[in-house]
């Protein structure tokens, strides 16, 4: 079944309900449980890196994060609801003056409830160039400097590290890159859809001679986008367009293996035909040119618009050592997102664990995530345990 159908035939109230409860700590009991317990067995808890967080707030500390005016507005709904829901999936909506700082404690807080030695990796997010290398902040949806991730690493350096954004177009990109690997960057995130980055446009070029050089990875989302709302094309998300950065030596990490929308197979010439992103992705991973320096993630597989794809990343386990975890936290707090039930139905999850799974979740998304990862299989394959052990990855620098 592929993601879009998935999504198509399951329709049901949310098993959590709309909003996340925040219920504080993680309970002993849940902590220790069976289950939990089983989905450390094999991993050495020091080299488990979370690859795919993000750091969230409105601004209303020193952080620099800055939104646009579209998210404030009930004059424009969507992008107000997505607001909400983040915010609340991270336990920071409601918390007057204090957002940006709710939001760092509730996610440090959670790592308590993990191994002691376990780190999640903080996105900061870029904004929006012209081509012209200017900044278009009307088409900005939100900024989160790279010296606040930076700060929030170090602040909590038991718990976090911390990933740069930076645009291609910048007319100070290298030197960028560079204060950022001084400065302790683990890799370089991109949102092309949201950010005007076309991964395949010769203004790139700079870019990926200096990250090839400074061995920083670019974390790329590809595929359809949902979770921010963009006026850019999302063409810029098709996977085939990071074949620019492979062949100029950046190791890449294709975000959520390209597991939700459809893209043109540019391949078959620029009115090609539309299909499925994770077969542009595929397709890539199959490629022997790129056997070295193409990943993918698997954050937020497991949600209902991507669970479609599960049973294939799961079985192919050639493509394991070249996978790596990430949660995509906030949005294992988002509670309509997941359904341990339809895992189930689909073979995936055994339901005494999704019992489980429905207590850890409303204290810590993270743990929910993790555990539940661990716990699927499609026949008798589950997702090797170096997918979650991220950290050679990464300083591999």
């Amino acid at each position: 079944m592929t993601g879009a159908a998935s999504i198509a035939a399951w329709k049901f109230w949310p098993e959590n309900g709309l909003w996340n409860s925040c219920r504080p700590g993680t309970p002993r009991a849940l902590a220790r449980h069976p289950a939990a317990v089983a989905a450390w067995d094999g991993l050495d808890a020091a080299q488990v890196w979370d690859s795919h967080a993000h750091l969230v707030g409105i601004g209303d500390s020193s952080s620099g994060i800055q939104l646009n005016p579209r998210m404030t507005s009930l004059a424009s709904p969507s992008y107000y609801a997505r607001r909400a829901f983040f915010l609340n999936a991270g336990c920071a909506y409601g918390s007057e003056g204090n957002v940006d700082m709710a939001y760092v404690r509730r996610l440090a807080g959670l790592l308590d409830g993990m191994k002691r030695g376990a780190k999640v990796m903080l996105f900061a997010f870029e904004r929006a160039y012209g081509e012209d290398g200017h900044r278009d902040d009307a088409r900005t949806a939100f900024h989160v400097p790279d010296g606040y991730a930076r700060e929030v690493a170090r602040e909590h350096a038991r718990v976090f590290e911390w990933v740069a954004s930076i645009h291609p177009y910048r007319a100070d990109c290298v030197r960028a890159l560079e204060e950022a690997k001084r400065d302790g960057a683990r890799g370089i995130k991109w949102l092309p859809s949201a950010m005007g980055i076309d991964p395949a446009s010769p203004r790139c070029d700079r870019f990926y001679e200096a990250a090839a050089r400074l061995k920083l990875p670019i974390i790329s989302h590809a595929g359809k986008e949902r979770a921010v709302e963009s006026d850019y094309t999302q063409d810029y998300g098709n996977p085939l367009r990071l074949r620019r950065a492979l062949d100029a030596g950046v190791r890449v990490v294709v975000a959520h293996c390209a597991s939700m929308g459809e893209d043109r197979d540019i391949d078959k010439g620029q009115n090609g035909p539309y299909v499925e992103s994770f077969s542009l992705f595929a397709r890539l991973m199959q490629d022997k040119r790129y056997e070295k320096n193409l990943f993918g993630d698997i954050a937020a597989l497991p949600q209902i618009n991507r669970a479609g794809f599960l049973p294939e990343v799961i079985e192919r386990t050639e493509w394991h050592p070249r996978l790596l975890n990430g949660s995509d936290y906030p949005l294992p707090g988002v509670m309509p997102l997941f359904s341990t039930r339809k895992l189930v139905d689909m073979g995936l999850l055994a339901e005494s664990v999704a019992e489980v799974l429905q207590e850890i979740r409303p204290h810590n998304p993270l743990l929910f995530d993790f555990v539940l990862k661990r716990h699927l299989r499609s026949g008798n394959k589950a997702l090797s345990a170096g997918i979650f052990e991220t950290r050679r990855f990464f300083e591999a620098q």
